[in-house]
């Protein structure tokens, strides 16, 4: 098989890794793939500029049976694998020809998670030592694989991942048998550690190495089993907390199997607006100091495909509004449905010289269309606003339908 052959099945069956993101690191030093902390993956970096990464994986070959992968044992597909000096060659060869300028390097688990980890490592060992390449590499850990492995792969990648794939160990157990959640977790523990083990360091020894110095993430598949979005959310906030997370990624559920376990592939359509409004929720938890329960309860364990998860929450606790703009605090702010951190600060920056109104908040960047049904300018709301909770209930649904996507129907060209 060439080498064009199996980059087009490994860069395809890697399609289903969501969990890239940029890089937020800076590798100094070296004479090849130099990036400022601006990431890759089609971020924009600080100074306008569009970078990209090969995102491929090491092999499709995998000894797990998962029911929800595509490249699991029993499927039967075109299998590839790269040698570590292959897939390092491939990735120079691009980035000297300017197609990428970073690495997003997963693997199926090919005989065992130590055997794999080993490849990742050679092949980062070349990029790194022998082009010493500084460009941005993102790498995911095996679960289950060996922590000196782990900890070697750490310190060749700027990001790791362990993929949680899965929001419980019921699920796990039953449509991804070979996996553990201790095994899972064991790892992030360890990154977690190994991260602040080197910003410990680095406070000491300024040349002392980086161990992921963009940190670390997980990816989630939302509708392939049974666990609400309460549920979800729950768990998310607990790795943001107890592992230092950079980022949970939700994947929406791609039927690639016909099985009793998992939703009929017969009409099935991925759960997009969910995977939306989780992502919305986790912005809310990481950026908007909101905490789970706020957003969902165990009696409301869903989250309303209607409106978003910030403008739902104003609505059921319309006891907090409306606002007083020119006298609330930043975290009162940020609860207000169109205030942003930035158009919070602005806020908070421009009272300071003169009292707002609705054109001085217009400037600042506020969505007004949301904002003005929950705030006061100097005690008084816009002129002749509608603020009956059915209204303001009405008006938000509006603006959120052209984001939800239309259910066509294909009409036939014969009579039924």
């Amino acid at each position: 098989m060439t080498i064009e052959e199996k980059l087009t099945i490994l860069t395809d069956a890697a399609k289903y890794d969501v969990a890239c993101t940029s890089s937020g690191g800076d590798r100094r030093g070296g004479k090849l793939g130099k990036t400022i902390a601006a990431g890759c993956c089609h971020s924009f970096s600080a100074d306008g500029r569009c970078v990209t990464l090969l995102k491929v994986l090491l092999t499709n070959v995998c000894c797990y049976d998962c029911r929800y992968c595509v490249n699991r044992t029993s499927n039967d597909l075109p299998r590839a694998m790269f040698t570590p000096r292959e897939l390092a060659d491939l990735t120079i060869d691009f980035y000297r020809r300017n197609y990428i300028e970073g690495l997003f390097l997963s693997s199926a688990v090919v005989r065992s998670p130590d055997y794999t980890t080993e490849l990742m490592v050679k092949t980062l060992t070349i990029l790194r030592e022998e082009y010493d390449f500084t460009g941005y590499i993102h790498a995911k850990a095996i679960p289950g694989a060996d922590p000196l492995l782990t900890a070697r792969l750490g310190r060749l990648a700027d990001r790791l991942s362990v993929n949680i794939e899965l929001p419980s160990s019921q699920s796990l157990a039953l449509l991804a048998p070979d996996k553990k959640k201790d095994d899972i977790f064991r790892p992030m523990a360890q990154i977690q550690q190994g991260i602040l083990e080197s910003k410990a360091d680095k406070l000491k020894f300024r040349h002392a190495p980086d161990f992921a110095p963009a940190g670390q993430s997980t990816q989630m598949i939302v509708g392939a089993s049974e666990e609400t979005d309460y549920h979800i959310l729950k768990l998310s906030e607990g790795m943001y907390h107890k592992y230092g997370l950079k980022r949970v990624f939700f994947s929406a559920y791609i039927p690639v199997a016909d099985s009793p376990l998992l939703p009929s592939p017969v009409d099935f359509q991925p759960p997009l607006l969910r995977e939306h409004r989780l992502y919305q929720s986790d912005w809310l938890l990481r950026f908007y100091h909101f905490q789970a329960d706020e957003i969902l309860s165990p009696e409301h364990p869903t989250l309303n495909p209607a409106l978003d998860p910030k403008c739902n929450w104003a609505m059921d606790h319309l006891e907090f509004f409306p606002v007083e703009v020119n006298t609330a605090d930043y975290r009162t702010l940020l609860r207000v449905p169109g205030i942003g951190p930035v158009g919070a600060r602005r806020i908070l920056s421009a009272r300071r010289w003169r009292s707002l109104d609705e054109t001085s908040l217009k400037k600042l960047g506020i969505v007004m269309k949301r904002a003005q049904y929950f705030i006061t300018c100097a005690g008084r709301m816009t002129p002749a606003l509608r603020a009956k909770p059915e209204s303001v209930l009405r008006a938000l649904s509006a603006l959120e339908a052209p984001a939800i996507a239309p259910q066509y129907e294909q009409l036939s060209l014969f009579p039924t």
